[in-house]
């Protein structure tokens, strides 16, 4: 599912499936895992599995509660204890993934900016992915400071990536699907509100 098509009901399965995986991900040394145990389900089909991508689906379908019906309510509510049970029971391996996704996903950014650097004209057309990962970045440092974390780390790394947004791109209307706009205020979500520079469409 794209955020430019969003659809409640898929990201609740695809919070399911994340959650489902999420003990043995936890456990693991990568940052970027797979969703489900293969077949048509996994892989192409959903997205990978990630504590930022999940997070990230569990605060906005918290945000959107209301638009949910009786079913899909308690179905979020499952996710978020399981959520929060693996949290309680492997504290030390969820706050290593947190920070370490985080910074990931910012340093990830760096090929954008090099690319459009190039070729200005790849900021219409290609700044999607990067507003995800700047989105999933944000949840991540949300996270770590309600966990009582130091985001000093994150800061630096979220300070030189704004710098070089604010760059390239004026302030705009919401580019992802009116229906999750409700989810993502203007603030602190600035960078889901833009459009390129003159000189860079």
């Amino acid at each position: 599912m794209s955020e430019t098509n969003y659809s409640v009901g898929q990201d609740l399965k695809e919070a399911r499936a994340m959650v489902d995986g999420l003990d043995r991900y936890i456990r693991g040394n990568d940052i970027y895992g797979r969703v489900g145990s293969g077949g048509i389900f996994s892989m192409s089909q959903m997205p990978s599995l990630t504590l930022g991508a999940l997070l990230m689906r569990l605060r906005r379908l918290q945000a959107l509660r209301d638009t949910l019906n009786p079913q899909q309510q308690a179905e979020l509510d499952q996710l978020i204890a399981a959520n929060e049970k693996t949290r309680n029971e492997w504290r030390e391996h969820y706050h290593s993934k947190l920070e370490r996704e985080a910074i990931s996903r910012l340093k990830a950014m760096s090929t954008f900016f090099e690319e459009i650097r190039d070729n200005p004209k790849l900021a219409a057309t290609s700044y999607q992915p990067e507003a995800l990962r700047r989105t999933i970045a944000q949840v991540l440092r949300d996270t770590m400071l309600a966990e009582g974390m130091p985001v000093d780390k994150v800061d630096g790394e979220m300070g030189a990536v704004d710098s070089r947004l604010r760059r390239w791109f004026n302030k705009g209307k919401f580019i992802w699907a009116a229906a999750l706009e409700p989810a993502y205020p203007e603030q602190p979500y600035w960078w889901l509100y833009v459009e390129p520079k003159p000189s860079s469409k």
